[in-house]
């Protein structure tokens, strides 16, 4: 029997069906079962039924965050004026799922590699398609965790003709900006709840800025164009 967990949505708003909480399989002679509110775990389960389940679980839980991200790209794309708030009835973080959704809509269902953890794509979002993917390649290769992906991309960029050139040379140094420590003590709590690095939450929240930005403007210049 599956469990759901019914939300109050507002009258008006079109939010999507209750999901079931998956159960994770019967184990040898037990079950180790999810719910709203955690796990029931028999108290003789052995150590490789344990872990097996905890294997699962990280799949459910990495799953979850492509899963959110493309529910909220869906909504907004399809319900602009209602899915925020879906968002608030569903009892969701808003900033957590722009993450989620920014990352999404950086890579559609026919990159997305198996092998690799959403946070693994995070680390490469913010760069272009080739370098997403060549650096997706090595780390499924290379079997990195996300921590060994970014001190490569650190050290390591790829430059158009395909040979390596060392981070510092190709980076750029942004001018020295001074930040109220209680603004500073607030970002890095965003990029803590969101699952992000901080220097990567930072570049990822300026690349969307600027592509919000530029949406806008280029937006703003089409009935001008018309008109002329």
């Amino acid at each position: 029997m599956s469990i759901t967990q019914e939300v109050e949505v507002p009258a008006g708003v079109t939010a999507p069906p209750p999901l079931p909480v998956p159960r994770l399989g019967r184990l040898p002679g037990e079950q180790v079962l999810m719910s709203g509110v955690g796990l029931r775990i028999s108290h003789d389960l052995s150590f490789e039924d344990w872990e097996k389940a905890g294997r699962q679980l990280s799949g459910i839980v990495d799953s979850s965050s492509w899963w959110l991200g493309d529910w909220l790209v869906y909504g907004k794309k399809n319900f602009s004026d209602r899915y925020v708030r879906a968002i608030r009835a569903a009892g969701l973080q808003y900033q957590t799922l722009r993450n989620y959704a920014w990352v999404s809509r950086r890579f559609d269902l026919t990159r997305r590699r198996s092998r690799l953890s959403f946070q693994h794509h995070a680390e490469v979002a913010s760069l272009p398609t080739e370098e997403q993917d060549w650096w997706l390649d090595r780390a499924e290769q290379a079997t990195w965790t996300t921590k060994q992906l970014r001190t490569q991309i650190r050290a390591v960029r790829v430059d158009a003709a395909g040979g390596e050139i060392t981070a510092r040379e190709q980076a750029a140094m942004i001018p020295r900006i001074e930040v109220p420590n209680r603004r500073l003590v607030w970002w890095r709590k965003a990029a803590d709840q969101s699952g992000f690095d901080f220097d990567r939450w930072v570049l990822a929240t300026l690349d969307r800025a600027a592509e919000q930005a530029l949406h806008e403007e280029t937006e703003s210049e089409v009935p001008a164009a018309l008109e002329a």
